[in-house]
């Protein structure tokens, strides 16, 4: 039987990854290209000409005399940790089909709990802001979602205060083969909850099917067509062919999550969600994963803690 192609793939070996980024020398450099690909130029007045200090890490243009640093404006900003701890980390984050735990990140990296958390979540919200600069389009599935259960001696169904709503959507070609797809978490199910999610993540023109929900036809109003399906629920509803790919792919972020993490904070969900479909939005060259993350990193702002833990950032 003839292997699946995508599924197969080498990727990038440890040793291949050693053998590029294994130095902090290695990763300097690699930083310095993805930050400026023509070649260092002065934030201050433009020049090329530049030397790099004795004792800091820190470029001095040779016109002006103005000192930038190599991970400033980007998230490994005033960071203390060496570049290659950190690429480690995305190396780490990158093949992993189920995610990687802060708890698993740090003994592999040997740093504390909190460095670990930050490291990932950090990388996690660069992943969501590049995902974010691509909508979906042509034809895509979308489904509501929920994540968490209800709590004890609380209200049960839909309304449960122990469930955050999510909507997953995906992208699908003519013959119907997956080829990106969004997990997003929504304030509720209502036609301007979903308007503004489809203004923000779906390309005018794009064909969206999903169920008989009421709220769905608010994709409408960001220029998208809206195909509704009455399933009825149940097992039948599961197995429609046209929903097939969406609810495979919520079957198996749920299983992920589930079997990765102990514990998930409702206010963190987005970050777990977009992690899952940045990775699968980039599985047909998994050899570019890593520098593709380190690029993503090199052109996210930085992220200081504060900023990390507030509402709402995630999403």
């Amino acid at each position: 039987m003839a292997k699946n192609a995508i599924q197969f793939q080498p990727g990038m070996s440890l040793p291949a990854f050693l053998e590029r980024y294994g130095t902090e020398a290695q990763c300097r450099e690699a930083l310095m290209r993805m930050r400026w690909p023509g070649g260092f130029r002065c934030p201050h007045c433009g020049y090329a000409g530049h030397c790099q200090l004795r004792g800091r890490p820190v470029l001095q243009c040779i016109r002006c005399k103005h000192q930038a640093s190599l991970t400033a404006g980007t998230l490994f900003a005033r960071t203390h940790l060496p570049l290659r701890i950190w690429f480690l980390a995305i190396y780490l984050l990158t093949p992993h089909k189920n995610g990687i735990s802060a708890l698993s990140l740090r003994r592999q990296l040997g740093v504390n709990a909190n460095t670990a958390w930050l490291i990932k979540h950090k990388l996690m919200q660069a992943m969501i802001e590049r995902d974010d600069t691509k909508p979906l389009a042509g034809i895509v599935q979308l489904d509501d979602a929920y994540w968490g259960g209800e709590r004890h001696g609380g209200s049960t169904g839909r309304g449960s205060p122990g469930k955050t709503p999510f909507v997953a959507a995906v992208q699908i070609t003519a013959e119907g083969f997956p080829m990106a797809m969004r997990m997003d978490v929504v304030p509720g199910f209502r036609k301007t909850a979903l308007a503004q999610w489809a203004q923000r993540h779906l390309a005018p023109g794009t064909a969206v099917v999903s169920d008989g929900l009421n709220c769905f036809p608010g994709v409408t109003t960001a220029d998208c067509t809206h195909v509704p399906l009455v399933t009825g629920g149940g097992p039948a509803s599961v197995a429609h062919p046209m929903f097939q790919w969406v609810n495979t792919v919520l079957g198996n972020v749920k299983n992920a999550l589930h079997g990765t993490y102990h514990a998930l904070k409702p206010k963190y969900l987005q970050r777990y969600l977009s992690e899952f479909c940045y990775r699968f939005n980039r599985r047909f060259k998994l050899q570019d994963l890593i520098p593709r993350l380190i690029y993503a990193a090199a052109h996210t702002p930085p992220l200081p803690y504060r900023l990390l833990t507030l509402d709402g950032l995630a999403g």
